[in-house]
């Protein structure tokens, strides 16, 4: 059983039959809401609203080890997470999909391992290709076969949000080698790999990032809005054809 995990845009997943809620205790404090289960395509899958159902959690105070851990704790063998970015490389215009390869974290304060306490032996996890090579490609395979365009590969600079970026700040992620700009891929990609569950990523640009393009002068808040509609119903097809 695969996870979905969902973002800004995707709170719910249409399509899913013969859902059912179920709500899980873990050690490290309440998920972002409840795991919802049922069939996409008459596959089974689990779905978790990473900013709760009715997005209230910023990216800052989500509980993602809490979340990671419900979905281990369920059965689920991988994850594939949904979220909104903005675009820094000069490709990566509003509606563009990207299955991303790499990721840098300048998140701060965010409780980002399983491995602390006294109570716990130290564990080092190898992070060098932070999103499952199979993950990945099954995506990008199911883009093609339903002729989605998906880009392969680009470099997440998670930020710690939830406000927006200073255009200097962009360009200094521009020059560490970053391509798009979020706020909720680490530490999660991270707790995956601590749980052994492989995971991938379908970042959707929403917008330019600061000082990118059309945001020169200042991200207009009110057009992220219809992109995220359209790129959502794509990123939806993507899945359906993705878990068949």
């Amino acid at each position: 059983m695969i996870a979905i995990i969902g973002g800004s845009g995707l709170a719910r997943l249409a399509g899913l039959a013969h859902q059912r809620r179920e709500i899980v205790r873990t050690p490290y404090g309440d998920p972002s809401g409840p795991l919802t289960f049922g069939e996409l395509e008459n596959v089974p899958i689990a779905f978790l609203a990473r900013h709760g159902y009715g997005h209230t959690i910023a990216p800052h105070e989500i509980n993602y080890r809490a979340n990671v851990w419900a979905l281990k704790s369920a059965g689920v063998e991988g994850i594939v997470s949904v979220a909104t970015v903005g675009g820094i490389r000069a490709d990566f215009g509003p509606g563009v999909l990207v299955a991303p390869d790499q990721i840098i974290d300048y998140t701060w304060g965010r409780r980002s391992t399983y491995f602390e306490g006294s109570e716990n032996p130290v564990r080092h996890v190898d992070f060098t290709d932070p999103y499952d090579a199979r993950l990945r490609r099954r995506l990008l395979d199911a883009a093609r076969a339903e002729s989605i365009d998906l880009v392969d590969g680009g470099t997440y600079g998670c930020t710690q949000g939830p406000r927006l970026e200073t255009t200097a700040e962009i360009r200094r992620l521009e020059r560490d080698g970053c391509d798009l700009v979020g706020m909720t891929g680490m530490p999660e990609a991270a707790l995956a790999r601590e749980q052994d569950l492989p995971y991938a990523a379908v970042a959707v640009v929403v917008n330019h990032a600061a000082g990118k393009g059309d945001s020169e002068n200042g991200i207009s808040l009110e057009a992220i809005g219809p992109v995220m509609d359209q790129a959502m119903a794509r990123v939806r097809a993507l899945l359906a054809a993705f878990v068949r």
